[in-house]
């Protein structure tokens, strides 16, 4: 089945701007694939509306639905847009680095950074995953989740980033009641030594889909300031939640 689906991408991959039409013959031997087959996904994609078959040529090119999928990643863009300014200001207000974490699976991955402008700060790439258990931005989302979902999730092992990073299920449970009591979560040198967070989590219609967080190292970061912290990302989980309430209908990503 798994082999079958992967065939399929690769079908469609082949529809490119050089090469946008394709016979299925043509198509089966530059895969050096059965021609039964590729016919099959071809015949399943026209009928989802992914491809389109010109009868008189009986080639193939890109449909519809693909079409619908690219305006979804386009307005997935310019959300971006919308959301970076946000960042930006919480960053300039908190002389820290922030950025905003969407929930993806079993992990979480980063949307949008913005780094601090000092020498000494904390970066993190557009991009990379993470576990939900391990740091205030992740915890803030898995607090969030169905209590089902998260009994399941901490029943896997769980990896030790740091000395202080969480990993007993009992530990994580009342964290994370302790999130959902106060609205946010902090962390102290869990994910990365010397590093603290504080998070908040991000709805769309009552769901979770992610967080919002500020994030530096630990010798300029007292409790004053995370107070500080906590009201600035407020006022900024208040603005993306708008965003994404407006344009979230095509965000593409819950």
């Amino acid at each position: 089945m798994l082999k079958t689906l992967s065939l399929s991408l690769e079908v469609l991959k082949m529809f490119t701007k050089e090469k946008p039409t394709w016979g299925g013959r043509e198509l089966a031997a530059a895969l050096n694939e059965n021609h039964t087959k590729t016919y099959r996904i071809l015949e399943t994609f026209e009928k989802h509306k992914f491809l389109i078959k010109n009868k008189e040529t009986k080639k193939y090119s890109l449909g519809f639905a693909v079409w619908e999928l690219a305006n979804t990643v386009t307005e997935l863009f310019n959300i971006n847009e919308l959301i970076h300014p946000i960042l930006e200001d919480l960053s300039e207000s908190t002389n820290e680095s922030t950025f905003l974490m969407i929930k993806d699976g079993d992990e979480a991955v980063t949307f949008d950074a913005v780094e601090a402008r000092t020498t000494v700060r904390f970066s993190v790439s557009i991009g990379s995953r993470s576990p939900l258990y391990a740091g205030a931005s992740y915890r803030s989302i898995l607090a969030h989740l169905p209590s089902e979902y998260i009994e399941q999730y901490l029943e896997r092992e769980l990896i030790k980033y740091t000395d202080k990073t969480m990993v007993d299920p009992k530990v994580i449970k009342e964290d994370l009641e302790l999130i959902r009591k106060n609205g946010y979560a902090v962390s102290k040198g869990e994910y990365t030594e010397d590093v603290i967070a504080v998070a908040m989590p991000l709805f769309y219609k009552n769901t979770i889909f992610g967080s919002i967080t500020v994030s530096g190292p630990k010798y300029r970061i007292n409790d004053e300031q995370i107070e500080m912290f906590i009201t600035r990302l407020q006022e900024a989980k208040n603005e993306v939640e708008k965003v994404v309430e407006k344009h979230g209908a095509n965000f593409g990503l819950f």
